[in-house]
């Protein structure tokens, strides 16, 4: 009996992005496995009802479940969506395990298998299904040619008959892959390119881009691959050095952030307040709070001349792109749930076991579970 893998189309406001590709439905055919897509899915993401071959299609979500084995989504599910899926089908997409726990309750209730792509494990192995990074590549490009374009200034040096215009000073803060993506293409457009992270080991990384690595003697390797929170003592002291750097630059773009926590605040109201005038921030980081103490998410703001962007969802900005590299991601995570035509939940599996949020009943996911079951907030 064929594995039936259910495709809806997002309903989240301003989402662009499809869970699925025509290009990538021969990974899941290899796979063994039957695909039901919503009519208009992939609309969006310039992917028309036409170019998927050989799927069944549904217009209405209770035609798209009925007798689905698998879910693939984007966005996570409402509260209200998660309470009316199938019980025991596996859903897999962004979870959100951090926050929505009445959505995560009613996994449970439902006894939904969720795989949160969120959780998986930052290992060499599972790097073809790492959504955060192929999405921060996508991420990082977006937002540094959004500061091109906010920018007053040209990024690259021009000399012409009119004269010399000098390159634009770019500060890239984080150095992560979206940070990495940023510098890269803010080089490409020709900008001179400073760049900060917590973490020392980035150092080499962000040279071999032709950026400048700004040391303010403050280092924050964390686990995971991530940068764990600075001190007091830590922050004061990255302040001091980056708002002096900051104050020169012609455009900073923002990208920290701390699984699960709010972003870290790297630029407050005085180091803004020191900026020149036409002087641009694109904050990454705006959904989750933003690295800028100004930030507002969804908007572009004026404080004394400077222009400081909070952009929503950024990789649906690229939806073609973003939806190709997202859906291969998913189709490597099948693989290693999809055996022989079954399903095959090796909990053995470090990928398998990591990235479940729910299970059988029960939320798999030490820290939310504790979070959820513990009463906190």
């Amino acid at each position: 009996m064929s594995i039936t893998i259910a495709v809806p189309k997002e309903t989240a406001n301003g989402e662009r992005r499809v869970a699925m590709v025509p290009s990538a439905l021969k990974l899941l055919t290899k796979l063994g496995a039957t695909v039901r897509i919503q009519h208009g899915a992939g609309d969006a993401a310039g992917f028309t009802d036409n170019q998927y071959d050989g799927v069944e299609w549904a217009k209405t979500t209770a035609e798209l479940y009925k007798g689905a084995d698998i879910v693939l989504r984007v966005q996570p599910p409402t509260a209200e969506e998660a309470a009316k899926l199938p019980e025991n089908i596996i859903i897999a997409g962004y979870m959100t395990p951090h926050e929505g726990d009445s959505r995560i309750s009613n996994l449970v209730k439902r006894k939904v298998t969720s795989f949160a792509l969120e959780l998986v494990p930052r290992i060499t192995r599972a790097q073809s299904i790492d959504a955060l990074s192929s999405q921060g590549n996508i991420a990082g490009y977006k937002c540094a040619l959004l500061a091109a374009h906010l920018s007053p200034k040209l990024f690259p040096m021009l000399t012409t008959a009119a004269g010399t215009v000098k390159p634009a000073r770019v500060v890239v803060v984080g150095a992560g892959v979206a940070g990495l993506q940023a510098i890269a293409t803010a080089r490409r457009l020709g900008a001179i390119v400073e760049a900060y992270d917590v973490r020392s080991a980035t150092r080499e990384q962000v040279e071999s881009l032709g950026g400048k690595f700004i040391d303010t003697g403050v280092s924050a390797e964390g686990e995971g691959g991530y940068a764990r929170e600075l001190t007091d003592e830590e922050k004061a002291q990255q302040a001091e050095v980056l708002a002096k750097h900051i104050a020169q630059a012609d455009a900073v773009i923002t990208t920290a952030a701390i699984p699960g926590r709010p972003a870290p605040k790297i630029i407050d109201k005085a180091t803004v307040e020191r900026m020149k005038a036409g002087s641009v921030i694109v904050d990454m980081a705006a959904e989750t709070g933003g690295n800028c103490e100004l930030t507002e998410a969804g908007k572009e703001i004026q404080h004394q001349g400077v222009l400081i962007a909070g952009p929503r969802n950024i990789p649906s900005m690229a939806a073609t792109h973003a939806s190709e590299m997202y859906a291969r991601n998913l189709c490597n995570l099948l693989a290693l749930i999809i055996k022989e035509g079954n399903i095959d939940l090796n909990w053995d599996d470090e990928v398998v076991a990591d990235s479940c949020l729910t299970h059988d009943g029960e939320i798999r996911h030490a820290p939310t579970r504790e979070r959820i079951e513990g009463g906190n907030p």
